[in-house]
């Protein structure tokens, strides 16, 4: 993550010691030193901001949450605080607690992808699909390079049983990224879902073709060998009639 904008008079040796640590991953000797800065200075946001950070790494979400909060108070118009409070909010499960802390990053920076799409997730999360998928829609529309809107809103209409429609999406990843091969799993899960075998079959083997050692590929060798098993017995049963 980038360091806070806002700028200060000085920074106590504390806080450059705590963040020295934090980006060695060791958090739990940062969060001594930071605790020290803030002793030192207690209207430092960058200490309460890399506190903040230490906790979430640490899955001390409402510790995280907490310290934060405070440096949004402190420095209102940096848009990292309000980007990680939404996101430690998701990891908390909270994700309906997350949307202000969204919208807030993006009133600040409109133009950055991630944020935007951490609030579809958001919505989905509380099960508020339609605005979630609307958001991805709109993601897509004016970020049309941003692969992960493209994926998520998929994901999202396979979830909702609207496979012909995630499939549509699915193909559209491969227009922009061809190596993009999660996407050809994708597809074939659902023609699967739609009963066209035999473009299921292609669009499997393609996939495993190009990642036979992937996490999923057990699960597609599975697939493969029901849908043929079932063609093998229908061809059996057109046999003996």
């Amino acid at each position: 993550m980038s360091s806070i904008v806002k700028t200060y008079p000085y920074k106590n040796s504390f806080c450059e010691k705590a963040d020295i640590l934090r980006s060695e991953n060791m958090y739990k000797e940062a969060i001594s030193n930071y605790l020290n800065a803030i002793l030192i200075d207690r209207e430092n946001a960058e200490s309460y901001y890399g506190l903040g950070i230490c906790y979430k790494h640490l899955k001390q979400y409402s510790k995280a949450i907490k310290y934060l909060t405070t440096a949004s108070e402190l420095n209102p118009e940096n848009y990292e605080i309000y980007f990680e409070l939404g996101i430690c909010h998701l990891l908390e499960g909270v994700p309906c607690g997350a949307i202000k802390n969204f919208i807030q990053a993006i009133q600040i920076n409109p133009d950055n992808p991630e944020a935007i799409l951490q609030l579809g997730i958001a919505h989905e999360l509380c099960e508020e699909y339609d605005l979630a998928l609307m958001i991805y829609q709109k993601l897509m529309e004016n970020s049309p390079k941003f692969i992960k809107a493209y994926e998520q809103k998929s994901t999202l209409l396979m979830k909702l049983g609207k496979y012909q429609e995630a499939s549509v999406i699915l193909h559209n990843i491969l227009k922009q990224e061809p190596d993009y091969y999660k996407a050809y799993a994708g597809i074939g899960v659902c023609f699967d879902k739609l009963g066209k075998r035999s473009n299921a079959q292609r669009y499997y083997r393609k996939y495993l073709s190009e990642e036979p050692f992937s996490h999923n590929a057990e699960f597609i060798k599975t697939r493969l060998d029901k849908i043929s098993e079932r063609k093998n017995l229908h061809s059996h049963l057109k046999i003996c009639k």
